[in-house]
Order: C-alpha cells, then structure tokens, then sequence
C-alpha cells in the first residue's frame, strides 16, 4: 500500500465548525469557535487516517475564473458572517503554527488546488483522503481517491465515504459523468444554476439514459416530459455555463511539493503556545511534556528546618517590606489545593488555626522575590501547616503577598490588612481576581492561562503534573515545580495585571472591594449555615405527598397512566388525547415548554397541576434531596461564594446554590424553614429596596423618577398613576402590577414582544405600555441610548464604580446578537453597580460587627440581601448596623433603602 495523503477543504471545513459549535471567545474578545471545531475535526481524521502527508487548502478572497462567469448569471455566494470572517485568517495562523502545510492560490478555488494536488498524488502510487463539504469534489473520486463528507447525524458528525463506485451507487453516474449531472440539476450552495425545472431525479434519469448533455440535447425530440424538453432547449447557454461553473480544474498550475506537506512536527512550541493562547485547554493534552515544559529558566530552591525558612521569611520581607510596587508571589500546594465542598465541610467549623487532631492539609509553599528563583518549604514535625501560615500572616502587615485565588489560601492565614483597613489600602493581591476584572467574560482562569496571557510564558497545569493523583503521591520535585511557578506567576504577573487595572481606572475596585470582599467571603463560607436535617427530610416527604396527589389528578383528568416527566409523552396525552389547543410542534413532538404551557394553564385545570407537579419535583430533586447531601458533620452546609464568574460582578453560590432557594410558591419558600440560627441566635435578614430601579433613576437623572423616590410613595403605583394618566389613588392593582412589570422591565432592556408575554396582553398594548413609560420619563430613554451609544464607541459598558463588562455582542454580525448586546449595554451598568453597591454594604457590615466585637456573624448574601445570624442580645445593634451600612453604603440622588426582619429561621426572617 502506498503513502497516505490528507487533503483538507479549509473553508469548507471552518465553515462547517462555525455552525456547529457556539461562539467562543478568548481572553482577547477573539472569536474561536470554529477554530477549535476545526481543530477537532483535523485530529480526528489525523487519527482516523495516520496520513504520511496533510494539505489544507483555501480559497483567496477575490474573484476567480469561475466566480466572474457566475457573475454574468446572477448574484455572488451569501455574504459570510463577520464573527467567521475574523477566524480564517487565525484559522491559517493555527496551521502555520502546526507546520501544517497551507496551499491557496489568487485566481484558484481551493476546489481547484485540492483536485490537482490529490490526482498528483494518485499517479504517485497514494492513497487519497480528501475532506470537504462541497460534493462537487465528488467528481475526482476514484479506486485511490476517497471524497470524505462531514454530515450531521442525530446531533453528531459522521463523514460518509465516496470512492468511484459510491458515487456511481449513489448518483447512477460515473465520477466524470457527475460534473454534468452537477450542470444540469445545479447547486445553490455552489451557485451553479443548472437547468431550470431539471432537479435531481430527472437530471439522473437523463443521465443514465443519454449518458452526457451532448447526448441529451441530440435526442431532445425523444424526451417525453414537454416542460423539459422545453426547458432545456431554452436554457442551452445556462446549462453549459453551469458545466464550466461545475467543473474542477486537475490540471491546475502553482508550486507544490510532497516534501513540504509532511507531519513531523505539527504539535511543536509553537502550536502549543497559539493553542494556550486560544484558551483551548481540551486539546493541550495531545503535546509532549518537552514541550510543554516552560523554556523560562527558573531555580527551585529546597528550604528545610524552622531556621532556614525563617530566614528566607525574613529575607522576602527586606526585600518587599514596606514597597507597594514590590510583590512577592506565594504559590501554595495543599491536598485538595482549593476548598472542595467536603474539605469546606470538615473545616468550616473550625475557627482559622483551632487545634484540632487532623492531617495539615497544607503540603508545602513557594515564594518567590526573584526573576529567576523561587524558595520552596514543605510542612514536617518542624515546620508545621500554622507556623507557616504565622509567617504569611506577619508577612503580610509590611508586604504586598501575591496569590492566585487568595480565597483558598485564608484557611493557612490571616492578611493584616483585614483588621487594618485604615492603615493600608494596598495589601494582599489576587492574579485571578485582577484577571478577572480586566476580562470578565471569560469562563475561568487557571494560573497557567495568568502565564500565557500576562507573561508570554508556558507551564504545565495542575491536570498535567498531578493527573489523578493526591499531590502527596507525586515526587516532591513534581510539588516544587507546581507551587514554584505558581509563586513565579504570582510575582511576575502582579504588576503587570495591576498596571492595566489602573490604565482601565478598575485599580480602587480592585483594592478596596474586591480583594477586601475576598476575605468576608472565606469567612462566611468557614461560618456556613446550620440546617435541620430532620426538617429537611420531613420537607421531601411533604413534597412527596403532594407531588403523589398530583399524579393521580393528572393521569385521571388525561384518562390514561404515561410518564409526566417525559415530554414526549406529555405531549402526545395533551395535544393529541386531550385535544387541547395551543400546541406548538417540534421535530421531535409537542412543545412542552414553561412558557407554552403557562399560556394555556388559565384554561385547563390539568395545566395548573402539570406545572405544579413540574415545580414540586424539582424542589425534592435539588433542595429536599440535593442539600442534604451537603451538610457537614458540624450540620451546617458551607455554600462556595464565587466573586470570578459573572460577567456583571454579581457574586454567585455553589456546591451547594443557596441564592436561588424558591419564592414564588408557598411550598417553595417553606424550604426555608429548615434553615436556623444556632441556639441563642436569631436571624437578621436585610434586603434593598429596589436597588436597581433606584441605580436607574440616579444614572438616567430622570427628574419624574427621581421626584417619584423622594416622595416616599409606592413607585410602581406612581409610574401606573403617571403613565395611565390616572389618580394615585385610583391605580388600580393590575394597573400596578403592569407598572411594575414595565418598571422592571426598562432595567433589563425588555422589549415589547418579551412584556407582552409577562403580561398576556398584546404586543401593540405592551408596545404602547413601553412608549407611555418612555414618554413619562424621557431621561430614562435618553439613558438607553446614552448607554448603547457609549458601549459602542469604547467597546465596553462601565459601572458607576468603573467595572467594566466588554460588549463583544455590539459587533457581532448577528441581528440577534446585537439585539442582545443593547440590552447588556443599557443593563449591565445598572446590575453591575448595583453588584458593587450590595459589595460595599458587606463590606461596611462586616466591619462594623469586628470593631464592635459582637458575636453575631454574616453568613448568607442574596443578590441584595444579607443574612446575620444573630446573638439574641445583640438584635437591636445588628439591625441599626445593617439599616445604617446598607442605606449608606452609596450616595446616589435617590434614597438607598434596606428593611431588616428578625426570625428564629430563614423563612420567618424572610
């Protein structure tokens, strides 16, 4: 058998990816998607095929031969999308990076390069596997050369085989014989026209009778069907034309060489340092650790005895003491190297160093204060997990400590800038935190992505030196590198993020409420909250009952027993048995969506149960059975509050969510008993008052909205008064309830269509709702465009505290995208201030409960609320605490209000 060649249809291929996978975007606002299907596609058929050669041929972006034909005819192919226009040219240089050889041609279609290089690789004894989406290359398949095309399957890729006698199975022509098949049936996606009224059926059947157009048209008096023997005698010109437009060029001219398309090196450095730069994490796995390990030249130190690491302590602290612009980075290496939900609840009842008989979890640290060297110290009989964490901690009163992801670390130490506030707004910084600012849409960072992106420099990740294993089980060689590039990122990156932190104006959040929130965060995550576990099981059984009752009132008001939860089902029972009206069908049956059924629950009773049982299921699912999985032997559950994950600021919960505990339902909120103080405690719930309806009258200036907050009233029975031209006290209740969904609404740039689905009434009403409102307050319309105008032009939307959320969508070449990126536009400015504003009020609380050394503690924060649990003897100062640092935490041209409740559970506080 001969060498192999794999030959690639570039555009074809890449288009083929864009529309198969979301938009991704790296951390440059890149658009990768369809790189990465690319790349996925490529190495499977790498795989697949074990080729000895690769080629990837593209089309130039210029007229060619058969373009300007075409060009007589009609038209030119659909514009390409500008998100995939962006990514053909990092899409070639990906391939330049591989050393994947890259063929295209001005005056050439890549059809024209691929049939060429693969007939000359079939007279050269290969075998040929040609990839593209475009079956007009089916016209050079042969014993040797097999056309490969991708197909969509069931949601999956499959790619069907065509060698010659497929071709000839499928289309009953021969290859050759396919081109002017092609010509007379034609081919939108290619632009070939074809013979008006000829499709594919017919075309085949003139073909295997007369065996070629010139056959055809010597015996049109014999063709039967008068509509195409009219046909083709009318359109000779354009069936000729489609056999130029069909045709691909073998013999085509330009310079190539076997010898240059070989694969000896296409996961070399430099591919991997454009896949690390890419955020493609998936496909890292696939290089060698030669090259995976960093060139940076860096010296691992081995620190042992109490002495020793002393004195290198010491030595970080002259060289760092008392410098803002001096970092110095701290890599730590524990067993789980981050707070797993079952580590955080075996600790979280432990205060931060209480002696207790346990492993040290902590393996080992790394500082570095060197360009070129990191310390390294693992924790023995001597040099124990709280000494270590002593020493940061002092570290720290007179020195910058640079981590990733600090929150992880606070379980080993203490920064003094905690307690010390008003001595020193530069403290402790966080690479991850910092990286996060500047780039709040990318999903996560790892430290190994702070390298690539910061410092121009390659590490192994944790996954590649650890694999599966317990740090502990790999050679302390293998810890020393980890925790000593992660100190030597720390160190090196600090600076850098900090620099483009103050050139983007995002320095102040940084230091003065997000890096202090950091550690209110670990702190109510060691607090956790105590759960009844009993309660939570009697809870499920309550929901159990109910959720019974339903079933059987379902299937009796259907006449039929059938599997609620299976869609398929449902729908068949209601739209088909029952015959109710409304459904909405699928490809895959009836719709039975929330919003579909919503729609048609006023009407029929089995809708109202369907939902509600929908309801109650998920309740047992995720609250009655999901929470009791996560409570800790000191039965409090120790949610995980997550600061780097949304895009707005918002800080988020998991393992496991208590922000999204149900409200709507009354057996939803009453999950929330089993939620209680600790013995001798109460809870405080404090929540705003229409945070973001208040951001929006500050930022709009609106003098009507403004003066509606100032008078005390009830906004949305104001806005209804205004808006419906009616008296206040006249509103009435659903008058209200339309003001308040239109109130809302404006905050999140509904639109007319989307209102007058909350409110089922119709588009034109809710249409006129919107103008009324717009027209009421005209400096909240003014706002919107302001907002949308402004994102454009600096490419970002801003917070009244300079958090910025970057607005990708503005330029997307999608209708829908764009539409979307005005709504974040005109929202993201309100919701994330509003996430700034909730931050300075925890903040302002949690400071005040230290200075005034009270036993009660902050333990929950939802959205805009705050839960204390609460000494019963310190009730009336925890209140006052909360009302006073909560409506004062911001000075906008409207009152900032915050109402505070007492409970002896989470639902009575509530």
């Amino acid at each position: 058998m001969g060498k192999k060649l794999l030959l690639i249809d570039g555009h074809s291929i890449l288009n083929r990816a864009f529309y198969g996978l979301p938009d991704l975007t790296n951390s440059e606002g890149l658009h990768t998607g369809a790189v990465y299907g690319f790349l996925n596609i490529l190495f499977r058929l790498i795989d697949e095929e074990q080729p000895d050669y690769l080629t990837v041929a593209f089309d130039v972006h210029e007229p060619t031969f058969r373009h300007k034909i075409y060009a007589q005819y009609k038209g030119t192919r659909k514009p390409m999308p500008q998100e995939l226009r962006e990514q053909v040219p990092l899409m070639k240089e990906v391939l330049d990076s591989m050393k994947i050889c890259r063929m295209e041609k001005p005056g050439l279609e890549a059809d024209d390069i691929l049939g060429t290089i693969a007939k000359r690789g079939e007279r050269e004894g290969m075998e040929v596997r040609l990839v593209s989406g475009d079956r007009d290359l089916l016209q050079i398949a042969s014993d040797h050369i097999c056309v490969r095309i991708p197909k969509t399957k069931a949601g999956k890729t499959e790619i069907e085989d065509y060698f010659a006698v497929d071709v000839e199975a499928l289309y009953k022509v021969n290859p050759i014989q396919f081109i002017e098949l092609k010509a007379l049936m034609g081919d939108s996606s290619d632009n070939i026209p074809g013979v008006p009224k000829v499709g594919e059926k017919t075309a085949i059947e003139l073909m295997t009778t007369y065996g070629s157009i010139e056959n055809i048209y010597n015996n049109l008096e014999n063709i039967s069907k008068k509509s195409i023997r009219e046909s083709l005698a009318a359109n000779r010109d354009l069936c000729d034309l489609s056999k130029v437009l069909a045709t691909i060029n073998v013999e085509a001219e330009f310079d190539y060489s076997f010898e240059n398309a070989g694969l000896d090196d296409i996961l070399g450095r430099d591919a991997y340092e454009m896949f690390k730069r890419l955020n493609f994490r998936n496909l890292l796995s696939r290089f060698e650790d030669n090259v995976t390990k960093t060139e940076t030249k860096l010296e691992f130190v081995d620190i042992s005895g109490k002495d020793a690491v002393i004195k290198a302590f010491k030595d970080a602290h002259e060289y760092a003491g008392k410098r803002d612009d001096r970092f110095i980075g701290v890599g730590l290496i524990s067993e789980d190297d981050k707070i797993s939900s079952k580590a955080s609840k075996k600790l979280g009842q432990l205060s931060l160093f209480e002696e207790e008989n346990f492993t040290d979890n902590l393996i080992g640290i790394s500082i570095c204060t060197d360009n070129g060297k990191a310390l390294y110290f693992e924790t023995d009989e001597e040099v124990s997990e709280s000494f270590l964490g002593d020493k940061l901690s002092e570290l720290s009163k007179d020195c910058r400590l640079s981590f990733f992801d600090i929150k992880h670390a606070y379980k080993y130490f203490k920064p003094f800038e905690t307690l010390h506030y008003n001595e020193r707004k530069c403290g402790s910084f966080d690479t991850l935190i910092g990286a996060y600012l500047i780039n709040p849409l990318k999903n996560d960072y790892r430290p190994e992505d702070i390298a690539t992106e910061y410092l121009q420099m390659t590490i192994r990740s944790k996954e590649q030196i650890f694999s599966k294993e317990s740090p502990r089980d790999v050679s302390r060689d293998d810890r020393k590198e980890y925790a000593g590039y992660l100190a030597y990122i720390n160190f090196m990156a600090a600076p850098v993020i900090e620099k483009r932190l103050k050139e983007s104006e995002m320095l102040e959040l940084m230091n003065e409420i997000e890096m202090p929130l950091s550690y209110i965060l670990y702190d109510m995550e060691k607090e956790g909250i105590l759960v009844k576990r009993d309660e939570l099981k009697l809870y499920g059984e309550r929901l159990t009952g109910r959720i019974d009752e339903l079933e059987e009132s379902i299937h009796k008001q259907a006449g039929t027993e059938f599997n609620i939860n299976s869609p398929k089902q449902l729908g068949e029972v209601l739209f088909e048995k029952m015959g109710l009206q409304g459904g909405k069908k699928t490809k895959t049956g009836y719709s039975t969506a929330a919003d579909v059924l919503e729609k048609l629950a006023p009407d029929n009773p089995v809708i109202k149960d369907i939902l509600e049982y929908r309801g109650l299921t998920k309740l047992k699912s995720t609250y009655a059975d999901g929470l009791s999985a996560y409570i800790g032997d000191d039965e409090r559950i120790h949610t995980s509050f997550n600061q780097t994950i949304t895009a707005t600021g918002r800080i988020s919960s998991t393992e496991p969510n208590l922000q999204n505990i149900p409200m709507r339902t009354e057996l939803g909120r009453a999950i929330r008993k089993v939620f209680v103080p600790k013995v001798g405690y109460v809870f405080a719930d404090a929540d705003y008052s229409q945070i973001e309806l208040r951001i929006l009258a500050h930022m709009s200036g609106d003098k009507g909205l403004i003066d509606a907050y100032h008078e005390g009233r009830d906004i949305h029975r104001i806005t209804a008064s205004k808006v419906f031209g009616i008296p206040f006290d006249e509103v009435t209740d659903v008058q209200r309830r339309n003001a308040k969904a239109v109130n809302f609404g404006i905050v999140y740039g509904i639109s007319a269509f989307g209102l007058s689905e909350d409110l089922n009434i119709s588009r034109a009403d809710a249409k006129k709702y919107m103008e009324d409102y717009l027209s009421t307050y005209p400096g909240v319309k003014a706002y919107q465009d302001g907002a949308i105008n402004d994102a454009k032009e600096k490419g970002y939307a801003v917070t009244l505290y300079n958090r910025r959320r970057p607005m990708p969508e503005l330029k997307s070449g999608n209708f829908m995208q764009r539409q979307f990126g005005e709504r974040v536009a005109m929202n993201a400015p309100i919701q994330g201030t509003a996430a700034d504003i909730i931050k300075i009020a925890m903040l302002r609380v949690w400071r005040r409960i230290q200075k005034e050394e009270l036993k009660s503690r902050m333990i929950l924060q939802i959205h805009d609320e705050l839960l204390i649990e609460t000494a019963e003897d310190e009730i009336d100062k925890v209140k006052a605490i909360l009302e006073e640092e909560m409506t004062n935490a911001a000075k906008l041209l409207v009152p900032l209000e915050a109402e505070c409740h007492i409970g002896t559970d989470w639902f009575e506080a509530k």
